[in-house]
């Protein structure tokens, strides 16, 4: 492969990789931009807790001043129509500091630093000697946005302050909220008049909630809130570690694991992992719930990921019919209803993907058993869609109509014969043999059937053709990649990397025109990877993990543009995540308590590990040094094999 590294330097060029980025990494695993005086810049960021999403616009305006909206979203709180967007929210425009007051003159405020670590920390000059450093954050489980703010005296003498004192509440309409109405509060704590000495600092903080009428008021502490989310990031921080000798990669890891778990809802029908971009809350879609981010939970071992998993699979499962009619494409508005607006998107094929990887993942028997059914539904609604070719038709993809799919689409046919695959060892660990050969032949049978009906020459590669009429590339054809379908690997890798389809964003959804999804761009680096791709890889990985992290839109992987500004929907980080844990250190279930793994480690890389796997049913660390791979259950080493750089090591 050492032929599309050059290939690929030579067209993106080496100015691209030597651009000086906007953030800085810290030693405290956080990211921090130094304002440059006379530069406007401003960004968005959504964070989240159980009942509340943030999407915070902040920056340097053009004159040096602060940028800061808020939009706020509170998924338990229902709005008519209750449908996908059905979730109440506001927005903030009003800056709480603007009623500052030093030595009776309204403040001043430049920012000289942001800083992020699943906080947004600012950190301001003013026109006197203070300085003034607010954090702001979504409370981990209440209905709260946090604004705590902290002022020091960074002068000789000592100043006068008038602190925000801002008590006021606010009843919506109720006709248009379902158990309306609410009451939003805007609340500070610790407001008032104080004489601040050189030196010396002062808290205080405010706090915008929004609560039914029926419940009580709540008084909040903003350093505790804190606390509790500070604890949050570490905890997440601290599971399934990644160490390589690329701090940024090891970094955007961390803060994807962290985006991928924050966005889970607690609804009236549980836990509910949501895309989150403002308008995709308390409720889960086909593709990025059950085949983005549900099999990759078991990994991190973080309980409410994996139980927002659990109920995803059991609610597409309240859908099975005896009729075979297509699975929801969502279920939206707390379980209350559904969307299906874009038909048999291949969903069907998703959710069986999916719940078969997650429950060899997790690793539990009774689990396995509970989804069992609704893996086996899915598969006999496929072959219920079999062609005369042997392939599988579906009205659409989960793009959704966005671009053309014909009535047999790549991404369907790949997707269900991962749901074979995995099926199958699902049922032989289940004891269940026959059906596990079953599976297994019918697994083969539409891999060569799709290798038949979509391998074609396109734009002058030896690749895949999305649907019969397509001639132009598509980005999903890395999909084969992922699953193992290596027949036409060389040049599909060299058709994913060539100017018709990569650009300095990542992947094109299609040859000739301009719109990237991240989605598609982290299923080429996984499907790369898994085809011994692995130096010329690295280097569009690495570019992407800085441009992601450090750039000028961060700290995530984003979802699409032009297409809904680039926002930073969860399960995209659970795709970036995926990356490493199937593509780099190449971890495939092979049963509930069995894997194997296939390292990829880049050249000029001499070790890299990953410890605390929190799949099949252990505590699990695989250290690589070279060509040796060492495995570790629950702290004891298991197996240690000088490797041969090709063959699967197998861990029963």
């Amino acid at each position: 492969m050492k032929h599309l590294l050059f290939w690929g330097l030579m067209w993106w060029g080496p100015a691209v990789f030597a651009q000086s980025p906007r953030w800085q990494l810290c030693r405290d695993k956080g990211i921090r931009w130094t304002v440059t005086p006379g530069s406007a810049h401003d960004d968005h960021i959504e964070m989240a807790g159980k009942s509340m999403a943030a999407i915070i616009t902040y920056g340097v305006d053009k004159e040096g001043g602060l940028v800061l909206t808020q939009h706020l979203v509170f998924p338990g709180l229902r709005t008519i129509p209750n449908d996908t967007r059905g979730s109440y929210a506001l927005r903030l425009v009003e800056r709480v500091m603007d009623s500052l007051q030093i030595d009776g003159r309204p403040v001043v405020e430049r920012p000289r630093v942001f800083y992020i670590k699943g906080i947004l920390k600012m950190v301001s000059g003013t026109q006197t000697p203070l300085v003034l450093q607010r954090t702001v954050f979504p409370s981990v489980d209440k209905r709260a946005y946090v604004e705590r703010y902290v002022l020091t005296n960074k002068g000789s003498k000592a100043m006068t302050l008038h602190l925000p004192v801002v008590n006021r509440d606010s009843v919506t309409a109720s006709a248009g909220e379902i158990q309306g109405p609410f009451v939003l509060t805007r609340r500070t704590y610790g407001g008032g008049d104080v004489t601040l000495r050189p030196g010396s600092s002062v808290a205080f903080s405010y706090v915008v909630s929004v609560r039914r009428a029926s419940e009580y008021s709540y008084v909040f502490s903003a350093d505790y809130e804190q606390k509790r989310r500070v604890n949050l990031v570490d905890d997440i921080f601290g599971s399934l570690v990644l160490t390589t000798p690329n701090d940024t990669i090891n970094r955007l890891f961390d803060f994807a694991k962290l985006r991928t778990t924050e966005s889970i809802y607690d609804t009236k029908a549980g836990l509910m992992h949501g895309p989150g971009g403002g308008e995709y809350y308390a409720a889960i879609w086909a593709n990025d719930q059950a085949e983005y981010a549900s099999p990759f939970f078991p990994f991190l071992g973080n309980a409410s990921g994996n139980e927002a998993a659990g109920n995803t699979f059991r609610l597409f499962a309240s859908y099975m019919n005896t009729g075979y009619r297509p699975l929801p494409s969502s279920i939206v508005a707390e379980g209350d209803t559904i969307w299906a607006g874009a038909g048999d998107r291949g969903d069907q094929a998703m959710i069986g993907y999916g719940a078969a990887r997650f429950a060899l993942a997790y690793g539990d028997t009774m689990e396995a058993r509970r989804l069992w059914p609704l893996i086996s539904w899915c598969l006999e609604y496929l072959r219920r869609k079999r062609t005369s070719e042997g392939v599988i038709a579906s009205d659409a993809d989960e793009l959704e109509g966005r671009f053309p799919a014909g009535k047999v689409n790549l991404s369907t046919n790949v997707l269900a014969y991962g749901g074979f695959l995995y099926a199958s060892r699902l049922a032989a660990s289940l004891g269940d043999g026959v059906t596990a050969a079953r599976l297994r032949s019918e697994a083969g049978r539409l891999r060569e059937d799709l290798g038949k009906y979509f391998g074609a020459r396109v734009s002058g590669f030896d690749t895949y053709r999305y649907y019969d009429g397509n001639t132009v590339l598509r980005s999903w054809i890395c999909l084969p990649l992922v699953m193992g379908i290596d027949d036409r690997a060389s040049q599909t890798v060299r058709a994913l990397l060539s100017p018709h389809l990569w650009t300095k964003n990542g992947i094109l959804t299609e040859e000739g025109d301009t719109t990237f999804w991240d989605r598609a761009t982290l299923y080429a680096f996984r499907g790369l990877f898994s085809a011994g791709a692995t130096d010329t890889c690295y280097r569009y990985f690495a570019y992407y993990s800085r441009t992601r992290l450090l750039g000028e839109h961060v700290p995530y992987p984003v979802e699409a543009w032009p297409e809904g500004n680039q926002r930073q929907l969860s399960a995209e980080s659970a795709l970036y995540c995926r990356v490493i844990t199937e593509g780099l250190f190449g971890i495939d279930p092979l049963g509930l308590g069995s894997f194997s793994i296939t390292p990829k480690l880049p050249a000029g890389w001499s070790s890299m590990s990953l410890d605390h796997i929190a799949a099949f049913g252990a505590d699990w660390r695989i250290a690589v040094r070279g060509r040796e791979v060492t495995v570790y259950r629950n702290g004891v080493k298991v197996k240690n094999v000088s490797w041969d750089g090709v063959t699967p090591i197998v861990i029963n």
